[in-house]
């Protein structure tokens, strides 16, 4: 492969490119793998980093370790109001989260903010609390919908200007290290806030931050001008319909398997769901909304349909209008977001984490309704266009992992292959964004010299089939041969590169 002026300039054998580009600067890869890079479609940059430094209580195994954990790290840092994240009660063997109560005896006075892994619930000590006003009536358990933004507001004014710029780039710094070239930042009043955002926005690092702001807009020059006010990609994003399953607040039609008497959160009424739509479609807008339950998949296809009627299909495919997680939907309704060219961006992962006949899924919604979720051959097959990312800090920034698991999906049926959930990961990413030239993502004559170089050797000794395998003959597919990825193990990057520039290595 020949580079020019940060595009791919020529593909083909090497003796062939020695003479045809006798002057050029030549790097033997020495048998690495070099494929496009990854974008992830769904990140949240300065609380990646904010995670991956602060207490990080993933390995929690229990209410008693999740404790232990906090306590060790209370003392460990004197000085610093607490952030942590990570905790996830559904595996542990009392199934029970820590109260404020307890939260309290082992950081004192102290300000602590603890997000549930899947952020749409936290612990948060009394001398938070304090902090926040409105929460003086709220039970002393985990915090979820609004009373659960107001405390993170307030959590992320303890953080320092100096915090936030070392977590922005070093966040970046791990994607560029992962192979990823460019991230789209799914921010918003209740995720950053606009100071955070504009921040990121104004960062200068290289991997590209394509931008989306989840805010409701009523009317088209509303859209038009809070667009040009944030500099985003469009009003879309973690525009909360609802929540998530682990904190019991996606919004479903029927109670939760282990809460009969709980249907989950509505953050928005059909009415501010149909405006927004209406108001994005007429200015041309990308439109979107986190839905996770299958009552609020219903709401914004219904609203869909409705903007459908009235701007037509053409119009609204234009504009790209996206939905974030689609965990919970229906063939028919599968079908109707195909055919209006509605984008899913959709985390893998959360089903290798959470599917399966003993995963959370189960435990929130029992077998039956648990099978159903992250459909990704169903989407694909109704012609859905899928983006697919991390939702990084919820996962990790491992786009191998997100590839493995949707070629890999614990519900029989529901699985793409490896070289759609490929396209998913990169060339996904880019028209997610917009970016429909038809090349950004592939290594072909032309397109944008966005690729990284990965090391294969250990997957060549471990697996017992080539260290790659070629999933398609067709070269139009313009996906290279994969690497094995029937264990933990995933391709070393050595190199990530985007547009000519070395990003990392």
């Amino acid at each position: 492969m020949a580079v020019r002026d940060g595009l791919v300039a020529w593909l083909g054998s090497d003796a062939v490119g020695r003479e045809q580009f006798p002057r050029a600067e030549v790097l033997d890869l020495d048998g690495a793998l070099v494929t496009p890079a990854f974008v992830d479609s769904h990140v949240h940059v300065t609380e990646t980093e904010l995670c991956r430094t602060g207490l990080d209580l993933r390995p929690a195994t229990s209410r008693r370790h999740c404790l232990q954990l906090i306590a060790d790290h209370a003392a460990a840092h004197p000085d610093q109001p607490i952030w942590g994240h990570g905790w996830d009660e559904t595996g542990w063997p009392d199934g029970a989260a820590p109260d404020t109560a307890a939260l309290d005896a082992v950081v004192g006075d102290r300000p602590a903010y603890l997000s549930r892994v899947d952020v749409h619930s936290a612990l948060a000590s009394s001398g938070l609390r304090r902090r926040v006003p409105g929460l003086e009536h709220h039970p002393a358990t985990p915090l979820s919908g609004a009373a659960h933004h107001r405390v993170r507001a307030v959590a992320r004014t303890l953080l320092t200007a100096e915090q936030r710029a070392a977590a922005r780039t070093a966040a970046l710094d791990a994607a560029a290290a992962a192979g990823i070239v460019a991230v789209h930042e799914c921010a918003g009043p209740d995720i950053g806030g606009l100071d955070d955002w504009r921040e990121l926005r104004a960062l200068d690092h290289g991997v590209e931050v394509i931008g989306y702001w989840g805010e409701p807009v009523h009317s088209a020059a509303q859209a038009r001008e809070l667009l040009a006010d944030t500099g985003a990609r469009g009003l879309a994003g973690d525009l909360f319909v609802d929540g998530a399953l682990g904190s019991h607040t996606a919004w479903l039609h029927e109670p939760y398997a282990d809460a009969a008497d709980c249907t989950g959160v509505c953050h928005l009424d059909a009415d501010t769901v149909g405006a927004h739509l209406w108001a994005c479609t007429e200015a041309g807008v990308t439109a979107g909304f986190h839905v996770i339950g299958d009552a609020a998949v219903s709401s914004v296809v219904a609203a869909l349909e409705q903007v459908v009627e009235r701007f037509g299909v053409a119009a609204v495919a234009r504009c790209g209008h996206r939905l974030e997680h689609l965990e919970m939907v229906s063939a028919e309704q599968a079908a109707k977001l195909g055919s209006w060219g509605v984008i899913a961006s959709m985390q893998p992962v959360f089903d290798s984490l959470w599917g399966g006949e003993d995963g959370m899924y189960a435990q929130r919604l029992g077998a039956q309704r648990a099978a159903g979720l992250n459909p990704l051959a169903l989407l694909a097959s109704q012609g859905v266009p899928l983006a697919f990312g991390s939702d990084s800090p919820v996962t990790t920034l491992d786009p191998w992992a997100t590839v493995r698991a949707a070629a890999h999906h614990r519900t029989p049926g529901s699985a793409v292959s490896m070289r759609a959930a490929f396209a998913a990961a990169t060339r996904g990413g880019w028209r997610a964004a917009g970016v429909n030239d038809g090349i950004s993502g592939t290594l072909v004559p032309g397109a944008p010299a966005s690729y990284a170089v990965w090391d294969v050797t250990r997957l060549a000794v471990q697996a017992p089939r080539d260290s790659v395998q070629r999933w398609s003959t067709d070269p139009r597919s313009r996906v290279p041969a994969l690497p094995v990825l029937e264990s933990d193990d995933a391709p070393r990057c050595r190199r990530t590169v985007h547009r000519g520039v070395i990003l990392h290595g």
